[in-house]
């Protein structure tokens, strides 16, 4: 379940924007992260995600506009937001030639922590590594290496874990594990701000912001962001659906049409012509298969918001806070 939306406010940023010479990498974002939430933050490859979070966690300064993080002034006091906030980046960047213990000792010593070998014990221990604790980072797998970074990522008690496509290259145990512990942070009042492209992670966030050419095109709960794309679907089961794809791809109403094992998803914004389109191709291929009306989901409406920025039909700008959120 979502925090209460009485809650602190933890990131609160306002038109932030980003050049790197004459292209605008991030423009005019703006957005609010409350205590205790995880926000999934999805768009394709070079679509902003990385830049806007180094802003935020004071890395990178921004071109334009504001906000604070932790309530303080991302622009003045960036040193300090940086103590306080755990970033963990898609790459692993932690020394592979030491332990586990002896990277988790190096990054103590970083944040001068009292009592660094109680403090490293700890968290070994909380994040299922003491058993591998003087194991070679270098040797471990990519699930074993993403549990060091996070561990890495958490040991000073943060306040806000910003996480950078954490779990590219893992395998679905791995992933799942991860998840399972990022909800269990979340719980103990831990914000999380977390980039991904995969679909069944940003389900299990409780919200969702879209970003695409630098710009929020979409943003809210799941069930929030689905209904608002308009979009229908209906699923075709059984045979020739290889030769119905081929027909009813290019008429009017459809916008996607893709394979689901044995089913084919058919998806546009009006139900009528979705309908007709499928109806005119099951009668002209003589096929017996069943046309039913299914569930749209995650994928489908981030495939039409790709489409339609690539297009560059994107909406206004828009603010997706939590006050937008179902109660």
């Amino acid at each position: 379940m979502a925090p209460d939306r009485s809650e602190d406010v933890v990131i609160d940023i306002h038109g932030l924007t980003k050049r790197f010479g004459d292209k605008t990498v991030v423009d005019d974002v703006s957005l609010d992260v409350r205590r205790g939430e995880i926000v999934g933050f999805l768009g394709p490859n070079g679509s902003g995600k990385t830049t806007t979070i180094r802003m935020i966690c004071g890395l990178l300064r921004p071109d334009a506009g504001s906000g604070t993080c932790l309530g303080l002034d991302i622009r003045k006091d960036a040193n300090r937001i940086k103590r306080l906030v755990g970033y963990m980046t898609q790459r692993f960047s932690y020394y592979e030639d030491l332990t586990i213990r002896e990277n988790l000792d190096f990054v103590a010593r970083i944040y001068a922590l009292p009592d660094r070998a109680a403090v490293v014990k700890r968290t070994l221990e909380r994040l299922g590594l003491y058993g591998r604790r003087d194991q070679l980072a270098g040797s471990l797998s990519g699930g074993w290496k993403q549990r060091l970074a996070l561990a890495a990522s958490v040991m000073h008690q943060p306040r806000l874990l910003l996480l950078d496509e954490p779990t590219a290259g893992v395998d679905p145990q791995a992933r799942r594990e991860f998840w399972d512990e990022i909800h269990t942070l979340a719980e103990d009042g831990l914000t999380v701000l977390v980039s991904t492209h995969y679909m069944d992670e940003a389900e299990r966030c409780h919200r969702i912001i879209y970003i695409a050419y630098g710009k929020i095109v979409a943003g809210g709960t799941v069930e929030e962001v689905i209904e608002s794309s308009g979009l229908s679907t209906i699923i075709v089961s059984g045979r020739d659906v290889g030769t119905i794809a081929k027909i009813v791809r290019d008429r009017p109403g459809v916008e996607q049409v893709a394979p689901f094992g044995n089913d084919l998803h058919v998806v546009g914004p009006d139900p009528a012509a979705l309908r007709a389109a499928v109806d005119a191709a099951l009668a002209e291929t003589g096929s017996d298969a069943v046309a039913s009306a299914g569930q749209t989901n995650l994928e489908d409406v981030f495939i039409r918001l790709m489409q339609t920025a690539q297009a560059g039909d994107l909406p206004a700008n828009g603010r997706p806070t939590a006050t937008e959120r179902s109660p």
